[in-house]
């Protein structure tokens, strides 16, 4: 059975979330509130937790994962960025969106597209889950909470429990989220001169960004 972390939106208890982090550091995958939708989320560097997610979604390693990380300095560690692609990252960041980036060398080759050499990357804008990213000390890996067969993502932590039990560890309920999932943009072509690709028009606004 997962365990149900109940945490203020607002002010979240870190010692909840310290039990949370526990689980991360253990291999298991926790659903995590964010500022569009529920996300599964495990730790980076763990194999068999990403695989875990990867079956609970069931999608292949041509899926993209996406990094989710407190700030843009984290970011930089994972992804080449220009200064174009800096400038608009920093317009949408934190928010909900997930930016498509050429993968540094210091991304695990099995996380980023196996044809594109590219990796998802996002800075969110929810109090919990950037709680949980500091005390975790890291970027998580993580993926939309859409179950298979489905084209809504899951919106409340009970139903997400009772539905998933068996396969997270843990749940955080932090309040319902967004049923709409963020806007991901492709990054890519501003490194040979191009411009941004929307891939999805979801939570995050386009007109902001120019775009």
């Amino acid at each position: 059975m997962s365990q149900l972390f109940e945490v203020h939106p607002d002010n979240p208890q870190p010692r909840l979330l310290k039990q949370a982090v526990q689980l991360l550091e253990r291999g298991g995958v926790l659903a995590v509130p964010t500022d569009s939708s529920y996300a599964l989320v495990c730790h980076l560097d763990d194999k068999t937790a990403a695989d875990r997610l990867r079956r609970i979604r069931q999608v292949d390693d041509k899926h993209h994962l996406t990094l989710i990380c407190r700030d843009l300095s984290e970011l930089a560690s994972y992804a080449r960025v220009d200064n174009r692609q800096y400038r608009l990252l920093k317009l949408a960041t934190p928010g909900p969106y997930t930016f498509i980036l050429e993968a540094s060398k210091e991304v695990p080759r099995r996380l980023s597209h196996p044809s594109r050499k590219t990796i998802g990357l996002r800075v969110p804008e929810h109090k919990a889950l950037l709680e949980l990213l500091g005390l975790h000390g890291a970027p998580l890996l993580s993926t939309t909470l859409i179950l298979p067969g489905q084209s809504d993502p899951l919106n409340d932590a009970q139903e997400i429990r009772e539905r998933l039990q068996h396969e997270l560890a843990g749940v955080i309920d932090a309040g319902a989220c967004a049923l709409e999932p963020t806007t991901v943009i492709d990054l890519t072509p501003m490194g040979q001169g191009g411009e941004p690709e929307v891939i999805r028009a979801g939570q995050g606004a386009l007109a902001p960004l120019g775009l």
